[in-house]
């Protein structure tokens, strides 16, 4: 399988989920993974090759997957060849936290089979005709609609998906790291500094001193937590705010950097490229579209 980039999605602490909408005539972005659940649905494509987890697929003029988080996965354009009177493909995707429905909550009886569904996004599913058919309109219109009407719809979506006929899993394997648990005062009193202060100087030293522990303990703490250091989850938290910059505003490259934290231009493409595979340009163009944060 190729490389396997880990995407930093644009998606806040504060955002519930997010529509995207667009056309086109090519996917070219890598295969990747990231926290987020995604439901992608993919009309007018039929020779596109998907590939989740262990999977691989050529799809047909109309799909509809649900791709759990951190679970490798891409569209690829394959034998697919857009000719001048074709439709383009349309791609909508939504993405929503992990967390968007505790476990307390998915342990009610009523969530049991929006529960069992999460579980077996975990290996990737792909709907039946059927259940494309009848999801498609309110997939499409999901972006109009705003607030809490736009949550509850969402939550209707998964639930009639949740007990839709003749689903079926994709990969063999989950390909998921198995989950860390860092349920910790102090790591969450740190995270919630960096989130808040991401586009300022936030240094070991003051993030360590936050959680009433030296640098080299707390460098030791945070990575045994989260399996991350300090500067990989301060720049995951900045690269966050970065992507999501690069879609809602026309600012310049430089100036979303500097404005998230990163006063060297060239770590910025480094770092950024090396997380989502492609520059900050390529991000932006590949994302060109209609995107709606609830």
């Amino acid at each position: 399988m190729s490389e396997i980039y880990r995407e930093i999605t644009p998606l806040t602490q504060y955002d519930c989920f997010t529509v995207f909408d667009r056309k086109k005539t090519i996917f070219d972005f890598p295969l990747h993974s990231h926290e987020e659940f995604e439901l992608n649905l993919i009309l007018s494509g039929k020779g596109v090759k998907r590939v989740v987890g262990d999977h691989t697929e050529v799809i047909d003029d109309a799909e509809l997957v649900l791709v759990g988080n951190n679970l490798p996965h891409g569209w690829l354009t394959h034998s697919y060849r857009w000719q001048e009177g074709m439709p383009e493909i349309k791609e909508v995707t939504v993405q929503f936290h992990r967390d968007l429905f505790d476990d307390k909550f998915l342990k009610r009886n009523q969530l049991f089979f929006v529960r069992s569904l999460l579980e077996k996004s975990a290996k990737g599913i792909s709907f039946s005709r059927e259940t494309i058919e009848r999801i498609k309109p309110r997939l499409t219109s999901l972006a109009q609609k705003s607030g809490f009407d736009s949550m509850l719809e969402l939550m209707s979506i998964l639930h009639d998906l949740s007990v839709s006929r003749d689903m079926r899993t994709l990969s063999n394997s989950t390909f998921t790291d198995e989950n860390i648990n860092f349920n910790s005062r102090r790591i969450e009193k740190v995270f919630a500094y960096m989130r808040d202060n991401y586009d300022k100087d936030v240094n070991l030293a003051g993030v360590a001193k936050l959680a009433g522990m030296s640098e080299v303990s707390f460098s030791r703490f945070i990575k045994k937590r989260t399996g991350k250091t300090f500067v990989e989850s301060l720049n995951e938290i900045r690269l966050g705010h970065a992507s999501r910059s690069l879609i809602n505003t026309s600012n310049t490259i430089s100036e979303i950097a500097y404005k998230c934290g990163f006063n060297n231009l060239s770590y910025f493409n480094r770092i950024f490229k090396s997380r989502n595979g492609c520059t900050p340009k390529e991000f932006r163009d590949n994302y060109s579209g209609t995107r709606t944060f609830v």
